[in-house]
């Protein structure tokens, strides 16, 4: 069984914690905190309780904040509250769906696509969702300290076809903002790398997240910058959401989103149409909607292809194409992602 670590952060001397790493140090992380919270019925504890065993608990508390009391079917509750599904084996569920081990050949990267490769900048997020394609992640075998991550910046400077460079994790914005300026500036050093990518979730479960620290290094550099967020519920976008993605667009950073299709969370066209608007109003552009990838423990989130296909096509028939985004899956060892529809 593996664990995600948990990012620790120390503020330097003279300097206090921001908000965002007082808000991170103070994530629930207890089902019977959460359950209470929420006034759910406490029946719901023992399988939670085992459910994270496997896999922790990790949400923050702005995000539970809009989530509604005494609703166990809220779409914001189901991404986070283990469940005793999870611990139900299910064909074709492992703990690598998309081959990863196969693609990392140096501590902290990835190489799957041509022309691109992604770095683990932190094996630690400010959220566990359920259904998170890493949730069994080897991230204590890929946390390079400067010396080891000059492996992975050796790496893509040997190769001109790398164009763009992704941060992801865990969630890299989980990680200080000093230690992502240092690996920025090394990044946009090597002549042939003209884009940085961001994934991230905390623009939107800890909107604090985006302040002038973090602003400094992401616009700081030269390459052409975009952050993909990861909303998939119109009821994730509060106010505070979006002042942080305005934040973003007003300091010229390209927004997209990817969400990915769950059941019971948004496996409604009305529901996937109000996202898409929702975060078109705040500036962020409909990407991918992800298929479940079949990651051990997360086969109850899992809607069939065809279920899918239908969705998209009602999609289509109510929104502008712009607003539609490309259905796909992700199918270890192939050279791109697979569109479905």
């Amino acid at each position: 069984m593996i664990h995600r670590t948990a990012a620790t952060w120390q503020a330097p001397a003279g300097k206090s914690a921001s908000r965002w790493q007082n808000e991170l140090a103070d994530l629930i992380r207890s089902p019977q905190e959460l359950i209470a919270l929420l006034e759910l019925d406490p029946a719901q504890l023992p399988a939670a309780l085992a459910a994270s065993q496997d896999f922790a608990l990790r949400v923050p508390r702005a995000f539970v904040e809009r989530m509604r009391k005494g609703d166990p079917d809220d779409p914001l509750l189901r991404q986070v509250l283990p469940l005793g599904e999870e611990l139900q084996a299910a064909p074709g569920y492992s703990q690598d769906p998309l081959g990863e081990a196969d693609a990392n050949p140096h501590p902290g990267l990835i190489h799957k696509y041509h022309g691109r490769v992604l770095l683990i900048v932190s094996g630690g997020c400010a959220i566990n969702c359920r259904y998170c394609f890493r949730r069994h992640f080897p991230y204590a075998d890929n946390n390079p300290g400067r010396a080891r991550w000059q492996e992975a910046l050796d790496y893509i400077a040997a190769d001109p076809s790398i164009t763009e460079v992704i941060y992801s994790g865990g969630d890299p914005l989980n990680a200080p903002d000093r230690q992502l300026a240092w690996l920025t500036e090394r990044v946009a050093a090597i002549p042939h790398v003209k884009r940085l990518r961001v994934h991230s979730r905390l623009p939107i479960v800890l909107p604090n997240r985006i302040d002038d620290d973090c602003l400094d290094w992401l616009t700081g550099h030269g390459l052409q910058t975009t952050l993909v967020i990861h909303s998939n519920h119109p009821r994730e976008l509060d106010d505070s959401v979006g002042a942080a993605l305005g934040r973003l667009r007003r300091a010229g950073i390209t927004l997209l989103n990817q969400a990915v299709l769950l059941r019971g969370i948004n496996d409604q066209a009305s529901t996937l149409a109000a996202l898409s608007e929702g975060l078109f109003d705040r500036g962020v552009l409909p990407y991918y909607l992800h298929l479940l990838d079949p990651v051990a423990g997360a086969h109850h989130f899992d809607v069939p292809e065809a279920e899918a296909r239908a969705l998209m096509d009602h999609l289509r028939a109510r929104l502008p194409g712009y607003l539609v985004p490309r259905l796909v899956r992700e199918i270890a060892g192939e050279p791109n992602k697979t569109p479905i529809a």
